[in-house]
């Protein structure tokens, strides 16, 4: 029934009056209502029913109802804690007792109810994901024109003893268009040309061979190509993005050979053919132990800085890999990949330059837990009003894994929990409901490792499902580059090439 302001007040204000110390009772009756409450810690959880009541039920939902007190305050409850959680507490008691009944619910389903996801939220998130990816994309095809750009400059120009490229730049295009290239680039710096996901950046040399003659120069050219990215609305674009993801100004200069800060498999390259290997991995793992699943795809993709480097074929060694499936490209020649050579079936026409493409990819699938490289097992135990939880992980693999992240999702808290021991680096990251385990580096050194952690007491399924994020400089396709070879004058080519595997879905389930 309606109740007013006023009457509330004088029920709660008469209950403390009406409480007697040193009893046994879990209730109190007046003449019209009655008070069912659970003294917890220095306050007490009151429910306030009319004598007509079931007292049992009355009973069983002040049960539930202290049951998820902690579950929202934490398990230090004082008057702080419970105003702290206020809103949480009346939205979890909202799902429990419906126009004065209670409901038939658990406290796993009142905290789902409570964690209810929304789909505008979702929608907006989406569109925001789109416009960074479009933005991402403008930054790519600008990098990939300022390095096209940069290439055809330095092969435009001539080489040899007491060659100051600051001052021919001055007689090409002028004072003033020599000096509006920032001061310190270096003019001979090799293109840099983006290689996402290609895993680590652990590079691996290539063959040294004599490149091809530099082109005869063309008037003109050191004066645009020192005029590239002035453009005002693209540098603000990219370098809004570069502060947001962490990565350099396009406009640094970058030394030949040297890595590039920024997102993984960024790359400089300074070879005129350049070949990543990269794979993805998929794993399932059951929380009872075994595997589900396992699936690796794999991509090889070439790079080509120039057409004048294009006309090329590429000699691959390949091992046996048992239960993998190869798909080349369409206009890759399949009969000579059978001979271990990819090449387009018109030797004539050149590869695209300028941008990625992959010329093979393959896939495997498979239930053997030997090729599993990092495995988990979380051991969670009640103990009174706390859940400690104990997590090792264990790599069977002769290969090392970097950059190790394990993501397990803890009950709704409001503060961190109480990590005693750990094998590496963790935090608490609120948003998300989890704890991140971070290893740097697992190797011959550690090939196992444990954390323990305290939280308040819940049910084991709240810490699953587990993620897992991780590279490695290797792959589990046994494929290698044996030789670059021009197809017009058979000579060898000089390359670079890089191989990885990342993790595309990696879970404890």
């Amino acid at each position: 029934m309606d109740m007013s302001r006023i009457r509330i007040e004088g029920l709660l204000a008469a209950f403390p009056k009406l409480v007697g110390t040193g009893k046994q009772h879990t209730y109190v009756e007046t003449e019209n209502v009655r008070y069912v409450y659970q003294p917890i810690e220095s306050m007490y959880l009151l429910l306030v029913t009319n004598r007509g009541s079931n007292i049992l039920e009355d009973l069983d939902t002040l049960r539930l109802l202290s049951k998820l007190v902690p579950e929202y305050a934490g398990t230090n409850l004082d008057e702080e804690a419970i105003s702290r959680a206020a809103f949480d507490l009346i939205f979890a008691f909202d799902e429990v007792i419906s126009h004065g009944h209670k409901e038939n619910i658990t406290v796993q389903q009142v905290k789902q109810n409570c964690e209810m996801e929304s789909h505008e939220e979702k929608l907006h998130k989406m569109v925001i994901q789109s416009k960074i990816n479009d933005t991402k994309d403008i930054m790519k095809r600008k990098a990939m024109e300022i390095d096209k750009h940069k290439m055809e400059q330095k092969r435009s120009m001539p080489t040899g003893p007491g060659f100051n490229p600051v001052l021919a730049g001055m007689g090409g295009g002028g004072l003033g268009s020599s000096m509006s290239r920032p001061l310190g680039m270096d003019m001979d710096s090799a293109p840099s040309l983006g290689m996402p996901g290609l895993g680590s950046s652990s590079a691996f040399g290539g063959t040294t061979t004599s490149t091809p003659a530099a082109a005869a120069p063309k008037a003109g050219l050191p004066k645009k190509g020192m005029q590239l990215g002035k453009g005002k609305g693209a540098s603000s674009i990219l370098e809004s993005l570069a502060k947001e993801e962490g990565v350099a100004s396009l406009d640094e200069p970058v030394r030949p050979g040297v890595v590039a800060a920024g997102p993984v498999g960024t790359q400089v390259i300074s070879e005129p053919v350049f070949i990543g290997i990269d794979e993805k991995l998929s794993v399932v793992l059951s929380k009872t132990g075994g595997l589900e699943s396992l699936e690796v795809q794999g991509t090889m993709s070439l790079v080509i800085g120039s057409e004048a480097d294009a006309y090329v074929s590429i000699a691959i060694r390949q091992g046996q890999n048992p239960g993998f499936q190869f798909k080349t490209h369409p206009n890759i020649d399949k009969a000579g990949y059978g001979n271990g050579v990819l090449g387009l079936k018109d030797p004539s026409r050149p590869f695209p330059t300028g941008s990625e493409l992959g010329v093979l990819k393959w896939r495997f699938q498979s239930k053997d837990e030997s090729l599993v490289p990092l495995a988990i097992n979380c051991w969670p135990s009640a103990s009174g009003s706390e859940s400690y939880v104990n997590i090792e992980y264990e790599s069977g693999v002769d290969y090392d894994l970097q950059n190790v992240v394990i993501a397990i999702p803890l009950p709704h808290m409001s503060h961190a929990p109480a990590v005693n021991q750990i094998d590496g680096e963790w935090r608490y990251d609120s948003r998300r409901g989890a704890l991140i385990w971070t290893i740097d580096l697992i190797d011959n050194t550690n090939r196992s490792g444990s954390m323990e952690f305290v939280v308040p007491a819940c049910d084991a399924e709240a810490f699953y499902p587990i993620e897992i994020s991780f590279n490695t400089s290797r792959s589990l396709c046994d494929i290698a580059i044996d030789a670059v070879t021009s197809t017009q004058t058979g000579a060898p080519v000089k390359y670079g090439h890089k191989r990885g595997l990342s993790t595309a879905a990696y879970q404890v389930v």
